[in-house]
């Protein structure tokens, strides 16, 4: 698998470990100074953000992916992924986003890891 194969295959990842509540899995793919920037302009670090995921403050029930763009630069990456999502947050009900997530990520110890996230609508 080429490397962005690799950052592609982790966006998917962390839609479907979002959809199982999976703060293990979504560990796995953060980097320690990940950082999550809501819609709302909220700016969350990972743990913060895990905890509203684990007390269903954010549900998300799934996700199709429209597209996901790579750029790689060294050991720097930047991804676009734009996916249809069916969630319920705040206390809202259920409907379903056009959400586009632009990540950083970084590689670590040759490891590729998101250090940023910033989610919007397309």
């Amino acid at each position: 698998m080429d490397e962005r194969e690799i950052i592609r295959e982790m966006y998917r990842k962390y839609w479907r470990y979002m959809i199982a509540k999976d703060a293990d899995g979504l560990r796995s793919l953060m980097a320690k100074d990940y950082c999550l920037l809501h819609m709302t302009g909220v700016k969350q670090p990972a743990e913060v953000f895990l905890k509203g995921l684990l007390d269903g403050t954010f549900n998300y029930y799934s996700a199709d992916h429209d597209g996901i763009e790579v750029k790689i630069d060294g050991d720097r990456a930047t991804m676009i992924g734009k996916s249809r999502v069916s969630a319920a947050v705040y206390g809202a009900r259920r409907s379903t986003w056009r959400l586009r997530g632009d990540f950083t990520l970084r590689k670590e110890q040759g490891i590729w890891r998101f250090t940023s996230s910033r989610a919007s609508t397309y």
